[in-house]
């Protein structure tokens, strides 16, 4: 059964591969740019690595580019986010670190559907590629924990234009729920040396779902002109859980980001913080 659910994965892979060639007919020349960077805490668990949770600070850096296609007669819009990051967190008793990395890259299309002027609701399929490590500096026969997974999402968008005092701002809420996907995971008292040296291999690569993998990506962010430049402020929860092999792991994140939006165009000032609403993507 685990096959079948594989072999259906990558056939949604693969015709999201063939939406990416035809993405190549689109309005490149309106893409919309942003990168921020954000400041957060971290709850990482693994019982692979400890019994125990352990906290502390993260850093992240986004990039995310948005550009409307000629999918559905131009109504679709292609965005591409890529996060990269790392946090140093202690045990409750603060007598053991653990590192961790994370690098996540999505691909989604959304449809867009005006509901007036000021308010977008955009919903559609996204690829989530994730991979990383989590480090243990108390263990010393499996002192790391590699993550590695995949997934088809449904993602839903809500952007919202509107004035205050005569002042532009664009608030954005995005989701990101994971539907079927595949992930990595060594057996329950597996060590990898097992798997990759002896080639005592098991059941180490695991269909997903909301049933064993329930996940969350969530983010708000507000766009508000700063002299010439478009500012982008915003939070986002990432909340990140599985449990395979008898094995639980989660990895909560929850980080405030700050950055700026660039248009193809350089569009600026408080009267164009956006490109025309035909063309827009955001």
């Amino acid at each position: 059964m685990c096959r079948l659910y594989i072999s259906a994965l990558l056939m949604l892979l693969m015709s999201c591969v063939r939406v990416l060639a035809q993405d190549s007919l689109s309005h490149d020349k309106y893409l919309v740019r942003s990168v921020m960077i954000g400041v957060g805490k971290s709850n990482v668990y693994d019982t692979y690595l400890s019994p125990l949770e352990y906290c502390g600070p993260e850093l992240r850096f986004m990039h995310e580019s948005m550009r409307m296609t000629r999918l559905m007669d131009g109504h679709v819009s292609a965005q591409r986010i890529v996060q990269v990051n790392a946090s140093s967190t202690d045990n409750i008793s603060k007598s053991s670190k653990s590192y961790s990395g994370m690098f996540n890259w999505t691909y989604a299309l959304h449809y867009q559907y005006n509901v007036d002027d000021r308010l977008k609701i955009l919903f559609g399929p996204m690829l989530d590629l994730n991979g990383g490590f989590i480090y243990n500096t108390r263990n010393s026969n499996n002192p790391a924990q590699a993550k590695v997974y995949g997934s088809i999402d449904v993602s839903a968008m809500a952007i919202y234009k509107l004035r205050i005092a005569g002042y532009p701002m664009t608030f954005r809420y995005q989701a990101n729920l994971p539907f079927m996907g595949v992930m990595f995971s060594p057996e329950y008292g597996q060590s990898y040396y097992e798997i990759f040296s002896l080639g005592h291999g098991g059941k180490n690569v695991l269909f997903t779902s909301c049933h064993n993998a329930p996940s969350l990506r969530q983010m708000l962010t507000v766009d508000f002109p700063l002299g010439k430049t478009i500012m982008r402020a915003g939070y986002l929860c990432d909340i990140q859980q599985a449990r395979v092999n008898n094995l639980k792991s989660h990895l909560y994140s929850h980080n405030f980001m700050i950055g700026f939006v660039r248009n193809f165009q350089m569009l600026r000032g408080k009267n164009k913080i956006s490109l025309p609403e035909k063309v827009s993507p955001f």
